[in-house]
């Protein structure tokens, strides 16, 4: 919709916002209206129409099988957009047309804003499976026929109020028309049973929604008598009620056809069963999040039995072996530490590289700064647990054996994610300007524990590769390529 008014109309973004806020609405109106409904603008010279939104109905059938989005029609052509754009009025006279042997009924309803017709919409009806409406046929088309003038008036839909259509509830889950005072004139059979959830023992019609709602609601004192006012269809408000045995979503709109309050439209939705799902699954992130909260304080009571008896052996190689099992057991206390603060089993890796960095740079024996350039991103846990263990062999193998005592120098992780969404890859390397490499060493069969550890991680565990090779200039450079799974845009 924004590129055809921008290129065939005069409107400015604030009409073009009103254009959105009406299309976010309409649905409702088709659905009240069974029948189709096409958003015609005039274009920039005035002697076009152009077509920039459609809407199908919920409740019958369409009278438009093909999508008339991005038409031009002439103007002079369709004589009933002409007078309601001219007259600023609903048109309604002329007889039906007939489209692929289906007689339609057609309409037009001028969308005004501050006093200026913006565009016209073309209101279908299919009239092939007319026939005597029912009491809720006739409460919809009232309806329908109120909220059609406020929207030649100018007074809907309402400013400020953008509705998510997916969420808000719709004619068809349950509807009920209230007079000038809040008392229920009709209630559809959906609304009625929406309201037995709730333990309404009577019918509605003829009680005071708003304090029949109140009353069903736990009373919490002073709520009761805003949720009155809000059930009484006064202003355009969602809301929900809550009671023992269940949740109800409602959504008041008030009817101003001429300017004066006549009553209102209340939408609501039973969403109990939405509802209790939702604090299942509360409650079992909540479980998961506990239970990475408890890992990591378990792996950190290890590490702290590691490091106690780390203290009381006198072999300096026993020692050494237990300080970096200590790191080992507290790089995956990282990961579960981060995992207990997500909703989800995924981690932003770019903070838990951080802390390995800062944890391993501890015990380097010479001056070494380390940094990371790069971004990990978002990883899943079975990738960042690994991974993390990985980081932290090849920067306490970079810091050990590539300085010596009192020696400077730098570590640098650089990570870069590349390909598509389902096909992700993570290019890692971790480069030194130490030592290097022993003469004819060879990482993929020599190496100690921490070497072993990496390779059984990459190739086993993640399905990536790994290799250790000189750096140019001076130092070694490792590289691991990883399969991961793609970021969710």
């Amino acid at each position: 919709m924004n590129d055809l008014v921008r290129q065939h109309t005069a409107l400015g973004d604030s009409d073009l916002e009103w254009l959105h806020l009406l299309v976010s609405e309409w649905q409702l109106l088709s659905d009240l209206s069974f029948a189709d409904l096409v958003l015609w603008v005039p274009t920039l010279d005035g002697t076009r129409y152009v077509s920039v939104a459609q809407m199908r109905p919920n409740t019958g059938p369409t009278s438009y099988q093909d999508d008339m989005v991005g038409h031009l029609v002439p103007r002079g052509r369709r004589p009933m957009l002409d007078a309601a754009l001219d007259e600023g009025r609903i048109v309604r006279e002329g007889d039906p047309e007939w489209r692929e042997e289906v007689p339609v009924r057609v309409e037009s309803i001028p969308v005004r804003r501050e006093g200026r017709v913006l565009g016209v919409i073309a209101r279908n009806t299919n009239l092939l499976t007319v026939r005597t409406p029912s009491r809720l046929e006739l409460t919809y088309l009232q309806s329908a026929s109120d909220l059609a003038q406020m929207i030649a008036n100018g007074a809907f839909p309402f400013p400020g109020q953008q509705v998510d259509m997916d969420a808000s509830p719709r004619a068809g889950d349950g509807l009920i028309r209230l007079d000038a005072d809040g008392v229920v004139q009709y209630a559809s059979p959906n609304a009625l049973s929406a309201y037995h959830r709730l333990g309404l023992a009577a019918d509605l019609v003829g009680h005071h929604l708003g304090e029949t709602t109140a009353q069903l609601a736990p009373s919490r004192g002073p709520v009761d008598e805003s949720l009155a006012k809000l059930a009484s269809g006064w202003a355009p408000r969602g809301f929900e009620v809550e009671a023992s045995d269940g949740v109800i979503q409602l959504r008041a709109i008030p009817l101003k056809p001429k300017g004066n309050h006549i009553g209102s439209l209340v939408l609501l939705r039973d969403v109990t069963e939405l509802r209790r799902r939702e604090r299942e699954l509360i409650t079992k992130d909540a479980t998961i999040r506990e239970i990475h909260h408890r890992v990591k304080n378990n792996l950190q009571t290890v590490a702290a039995l590691l490091r106690l008896q780390a203290r009381r052996i006198g072999s300096a190689e026993g020692r050494e072996a237990l300080e970096e099992a200590v790191r080992r057991v507290g790089s995956i206390a990282i990961v579960h530490e981060t995992l207990s603060q997500n909703l989800d089993e995924r981690v932003e890796f770019d903070e838990i590289a951080d802390r390995v960095l800062a944890m391993v740079a501890e015990i380097s024996p010479g001056r070494v700064a380390g940094r990371r350039t790069g971004r990990f991103g978002i990883l899943d846990a079975e990738v960042a647990t690994p991974l993390s263990m990985v980081l932290t062999e090849l920067l306490q193998n970079a810091m050990e054996h590539g300085f010596g005592p009192g020696e400077q120098g730098t570590v640098e992780v650089t990570a870069m994610r590349s390909g598509t969404r389902t096909d992700s890859r993570l290019m890692i390397s971790v480069q030194d300007d130490g030592r290097g490499l022993p003469e004819g060493f060879d990482p993929q069969r020599a190496g100690n524990l921490g070497l072993q550890i990496v390779r059984t991680l990459v190739e086993g565990e993640m399905g990536g590769s790994f290799d250790m090779v000189p750096a140019v200039g001076r130092g070694t450079r490792v590289v691991l390529d990883i399969p991961v799974r793609a970021e969710k845009g």
